[in-house]
């Protein structure tokens, strides 16, 4: 397989961007998928991988991996800044679709903030992007921030100002960015996988989702596993996102 790293200008964030390509070698074959994968809040689009073996896990697969750069953005069109949910939902696979030859289904995937993000990247054009995987995301930021959706950072003065600048200061659920709410209006509705670690600090924010979507009637798969928010746990479950989207994928 070949590992690209690729520079490109965002038209819609007006600042060059980066991000990582995994390709599949010539013998694999087609159709050839292709799956966002998305990072966490203190992170960038190397972590993914330098911390984990992303590359040996999708070897010999007929899937396209790119990691960009998401910034502190949870992946959503900022009310006070920037429009990354534009940038990562249709500037980046426009930009993707002319720079390789994808012929397969797309999907996302992402962990903590990039969990979040997976579904709301997915839920932008859920007839495009087929499946989305949340690994310990922070999954009811959308729906009743800030209470629930920045917990995990309450002390956090700053985490705290940039939510502001990302989803307003309105506490109503609903909104453009729940989760939920997207859910329910999505036709069709994308394959939803969720896990989390049953001693990390959103544990409660997965349950709490799952429960809505429970109740909602909305098809999903959800499992919890020993692990805490940690590369240890996120090295071993990206597989079972992997496996997932290609089922999905077809």
């Amino acid at each position: 397989m070949a590992l690209h790293h690729v520079n490109y200008y965002s038209n819609v964030l007006g600042k060059a961007m980066g991000a990582y390509v995994i390709h599949p070698d010539a013998s694999v074959p087609r159709p050839y998928h292709c799956m966002l994968l998305l990072h966490g809040y203190s992170d960038d689009y190397t972590i993914w991988q330098r911390r984990t073996s992303i590359e040996r896990y999708v070897d010999g697969k007929p899937l396209i991996v790119v990691m960009p750069d998401g910034g502190h953005s949870f992946y959503v069109n900022a009310v006070n800044g920037y429009q990354y949910l534009d940038a990562i939902a249709d500037e980046l696979p426009d930009h993707l679709k002319h720079w390789y030859n994808i012929d397969g289904g797309w999907c996302t995937a992402g962990l903590s903030m990039g969990g979040y993000g997976a579904l709301r990247v997915a839920l932008a054009h859920p007839g495009f992007f087929r499946s989305a995987v949340s690994h310990s995301g922070s999954l009811m930021i959308g729906h009743n921030y800030p209470t629930a959706g920045a917990g995990h950072r309450a002390d956090d003065d700053g985490f705290l100002r940039q939510q502001v600048l990302n989803f307003g200061d309105v506490k109503e659920t609903g909104g453009p960015n729940d989760l939920l709410a997207l859910v329910n209006a999505a036709d069709p509705k994308p394959a939803i996988r969720i896990d989390v670690g049953t001693e990390d600090f959103l544990l409660d924010q997965n349950r709490g989702m799952h429960k809505l979507f429970t109740d909602a009637g909305i098809e999903h798969e959800y499992e919890e596993f020993p692990g805490a928010h940690t590369w240890e746990y996120w090295d071993k479950h990206i597989q079972e996102a992997i496996a997932f989207n290609l089922r999905k994928l077809g």
